[in-house]
C-alpha cells in the first residue's frame, strides 16, 4: 500500500509526524513517500504543486495530506498561492466527493459552543461536491463592466455551474452513505434564488427514485445554517455543492468542540482518496508543539476504511483515540478544567500507546461512520 505523505505548511508538518507514528505501529505493509506541497513547495520549486508531487499523488494508492497556507504568501499571484495545491490535487485526481463527519465525542460535549443536550450523541456526515460550482466554473476573472449599476467600473466575476452528471454522481455517493446509516438524506440548495440549485434539486430528486428506502428532504442553505445550531441532531447525512459545503462543514465542525478533532476524505469514482484534517495550517501556532493531531490521525483511519479496505485497523485507531480522550488527555483546543493538557507529540504518543493497550480508560464503539 503506497501512501503519499504531503505534510504541507504551518502545523501540517507537526500533525503529520504523529499520524506517521501511528502508521508505523499498525503492522501493515505500508510504503510511504514524502513530498513538498503548498508554501513549502513554492519556496523550493517556485510552485505550490510541483509536477513531481502531483505524479507521486497519482501513483500512490492514497494521499495523506496535512495543511497548506501562510499569511506571508497572500500577496502572491493566485495561481502561486499555497491553497492552489489542494485545489489542483482535487482537480487532477478527480476527487469529487468530500466526506466530512461531524462527531461529538461523549468526552467532549462540554467543549462545544452549544449546550451539551444539543450536541450529545451528534453524528452528522456532510458530503460536499468538490470539483464543480463557483470554485471551478468558467468564465471567471476581472474586467470593465459593460452593464449593471456601474458601467465602465472595474468588476470581478465567477461562474456557478453544475452539469447533470456532476450532480448525479455526488447524489449517488450521498444516497449510498445514507443507506448505510439511518436512511435519511438532506439536500441543501438555494433553489429559490439560483437556477443552478433549482437544477441541483431537480436532479437529486430524480436520483432519489433509485433509493426508495432513503428519506429525502430539501433545505435552503440559510435555513440549514440556522438548523445546524438550533437542532443539529435533526440531520444525519447532508449533501450539497462545493461552496455551501465548504461553509456548512466548518460550521458543523465547531459544534463538536474543536475543528481539530475532525477528519475528512476526498474520493474519486474508484474510492481512491486524499485524506486530511478539516482544519487549516494555523501559522500562528506552528512550531509551538500545541496543535491537535487527532484529526489527522482519524483521517488515517478513514483512509484505511474507504480506500485501503483495512476496516479492522481503522477501528483500532478510532478506539485508541477514544481511550486517550477517556483517560483525560487534551490538547489546548479541547482542554477543560480537570483534564490533563498535553502537546502535539504527547497526544500522538498516547494514541500509539493506546494501540498497544497501555492507556487507561474505557473504549467505546468506534464512532467514525459513513
Amino acid at each position: 500500500m503506497k501512501i503519499a505523505i504531503l505534510p504541507g505548511d504551518g502545523i501540517g508538518t507537526e500533525i503529520m509526524a504523529e499520524a506517521v507514528k501511528v502508521m508505523a505501529v499498525l503492522d501493515l505493509p505500508f510504503e510511504t513517500e514524502t513530498a513538498l506541497v503548498g508554501g513549502a513547495a513554492y519556496e523550493a520549486h517556485g510552485h505550490p504543486l510541483p509536477e513531481s508531487t502531483l505524479n507521486l499523488a497519482r501513483a500512490a494508492d492514497a494521499v495523506l495530506f496535512g495543511a497548506v497556507g501562510d499569511w506571508k504568501y497572500d500577496k502572491l499571484d493566485r495561481p502561486l498561492r499555497p491553497e492552489q495545491a489542494i485545489l489542483g490535487l482535487r482537480k487532477h485526481l478527480g476527487l469529487f466527493a468530500n466526506l466530512r463527519p461531524a462527531i461529538c465525542y461523549p468526552q467532549l460535549t462540554a467543549a462545544s459552543s452549544l449546550k451539551p443536550e444539543l450536541v450529545a450523541g451528534l453524528d452528522i456526515l456532510i458530503i460536499r461536491e468538490l470539483t464543480g460550482d463557483i470554485y471551478f466554473g468558467q468564465p471567471r476573472g476581472r474586467r470593465v463592466a459593460v452593464d449593471g449599476h456601474f458601467p465602465g467600473a472595474e468588476e470581478a466575476f465567477d461562474t456557478m455551474r453544475y452539469s447533470k452528471p456532476e450532480i448525479e454522481r455526488i447524489a449517488h455517493v450521498a444516497f449510498q452513505a445514507a443507506r448505510r446509516r439511518n436512511k435519511k438524506l438532506t439536500s441543501v440548495d438555494k433553489a429559490n434564488v439560483l437556477e443552478t440549485f433549482q437544477f441541483w434539486k431537480d436532479v437529486v430528486t430524480e436520483v432519489h427514485a433509485q433509493y426508495p428506502d432513503v428519506a429525502l428532504d430539501h433545505m435552503y442553505v440559510d435555513n440549514a445554517a440556522m438548523q445546524l445550531v438550533k437542532a443539529p441532531k435533526s440531520f444525519d447525512v447532508v449533501v450539497t455543492g462545493n461552496m455551501f459545503g465548504d461553509i456548512l462543514s466548518d460550521e458543523a465542525a465547531m459544534l463538536t468542540g474543536s475543528i481539530g478533532m475532525l477528519p475528512s476524505a476526498s474520493l474519486d469514482k474508484a474510492n481512491k482518496g486524499l485524506y486530511e484534517p478539516s482544519h487549516g495550517s494555523a501559522p500562528d501556532i506552528a512550531g509551538k508543539g500545541v496543535a491537535n493531531p487527532l484529526a489527522t490521525i482519524l483521517s488515517l483511519a478513514m483512509m484505511l476504511r474507504y480506500t485501503l479496505n483495512q476496516a479492522e485497523a481503522a477501528v483500532r485507531i478510532e478506539s485508541a483515540v477514544d481511550a486517550v480522550l477517556s483517560a483525560g488527555l487534551r490538547t489546548g483546543d479541547i482542554w477543560s478544567e480537570g483534564m490533563q493538557r498535553v502537546g502535539t507529540r504527547e497526544m500522538g504518543d498516547a494514541v500509539v500507546a493506546a494501540l498497544s493497550g497501555r492507556v487507561a480508560g474505557k473504549t467505546t464503539t468506534p464512532i467514525t461512520q459513513a
